[in-house]
């Protein structure tokens, strides 16, 4: 037998294991990721706001006036957190056919009701611009209501998982990724295991409405967010569990290299006043969680099995999940990591936005938003 049948032999055999203790987790934890050096284990003290009847407040934005947050959840509507306690508001939605999205969470109707991922405001204009998972680029006007389409489309092909964005407002460029060209978003596990390497980061023109793609080839492309002087652009590849620069201006204009390496899976990326980065990790990433994503073929394999959602996200998250929020220096070094290592109050969390002395917690499964005091 070959050294490499041997290996995928072992591996499949460590996955037989993990699965066959999957009804018990408590019996063993080798393959819980480890802990983070120097980590602040302190996010379980965030305050908790649940989302009435909704689920999964993927991102987070504070409108000019600075109102808000603004959340999209996953019944394609994007919510509002009014002041004085008056609880969330229905602000805009994605889709005009809101008469068929009546369960917070439908994956099998997210096609028809929208998915909207990463929200960012356009601080000149007021409008608040959505990358919808299945809709593309859409827009809609300081007072709410259905957005209007921008781009559904890129080179004659619809746009299947659309996911993040950031603006560079002075000339009025929408960088924003697509994580894959294959998958749709509610098969984004099966694009985290298979091995999919599609996603593509892409720039859109507001005023010229033309498309370009800058970045092909990245392995589940998701977070996108702009440098302060605009010389760099930062785009997370999931599945690699890492971040990449794209250089806009400069001498290395055009050339892209690696920013950062994290322990885990992030999610978005959003830059504070201090030319600092917050990415939210999905989760940490353990021993079986980092041999699935690295070798196709064991991924492909679980997909192949008679796996539940829940099975297959249980191994790929490394048993208990918790909250990671990883603060970046703009040279790339970690300077400050935060969790929940308990995963008392958060979890999958998918977006840190920094924002008067606080960080405001999305996360695309859970059914509430967090809110830590920094100071």
């Amino acid at each position: 037998m070959s050294s490499r049948l041997l290996l995928r032999a072992a591996s499949l055999a460590v996955l037989a294991f993990v699965l066959a203790i999957y009804q018990d987790p408590s019996r063993i934890n080798f393959h819980a990721p480890p802990p983070i050096h120097g980590s602040r284990d302190v996010l379980h003290s965030a305050q908790i706001i649940n989302v009435t009847a909704a689920l999964g407040p993927e991102s987070l934005a504070f409108d000019p006036s600075g109102r808000g947050p603004y959340a999209g959840v996953a019944d394609g509507r994007i919510l509002r957190w009014e002041e004085d306690g008056l609880g969330w508001s229905e602000f805009a939605i994605t889709s005009s056919q809101r008469e068929k999205c009546v369960r917070p969470f439908a994956p099998e109707m997210e096609h028809v009701c929208g998915r909207p991922l990463g929200l960012r405001f356009h601080k000149k204009t007021g409008d608040l611009y959505i990358a919808d998972a299945y809709f593309g680029l859409r827009v809609v006007g300081p007072n709410g209501g259905l957005a209007s389409p921008l781009l559904t489309h890129v080179e004659g092909h619809p746009l299947l998982f659309t996911n993040d964005m950031d603006i560079d407002e002075d000339k009025d460029l929408i960088y924003f990724t697509d994580s894959s060209t294959t998958f749709y978003r509610r098969q984004f596990m099966s694009a985290a295991l298979s091995g999919d390497r599609t996603g593509r980061l892409l720039k859109y023109n507001i005023s010229s409405k033309e498309v370009t793609v800058l970045l092909k080839d990245i392995a589940f492309a998701n977070g996108v967010a702009l440098s302060k002087d605009r010389s760099f652009l930062l785009v997370a590849e999931t599945t690699k569990s890492r971040v990449l620069r794209l250089w806009l201006h400069g001498p290395n204009a055009g050339n892209v290299d690696v920013f950062a390496e994290l322990p885990g899976f992030p999610d978005n990326i959003r830059r504070n006043q201090k030319e600092e980065f917050w990415v939210a990790l999905h989760s940490k990433k353990g021993v079986i969680s980092n041999l699935v994503v690295s070798k196709p073929w064991a991924g492909t394999t679980l997909l192949k099995l008679p796996l539940s959602f829940k099975q297959l996200h249980y191994i790929l998250v490394g048993g208990k999940a918790h909250a990671t929020a990883i603060k970046l220096g703009e040279d790339g070094r970690i300077l400050e990591v935060l969790e929940d290592c308990e995963g008392k109050s958060l979890k999958f969390i998918s977006e840190v936005e920094e924002n008067n002395g606080k960080l405001w917690i999305g996360s695309v499964l859970m059914p509430f938003i967090g809110i830590y005091n920094l100071h």
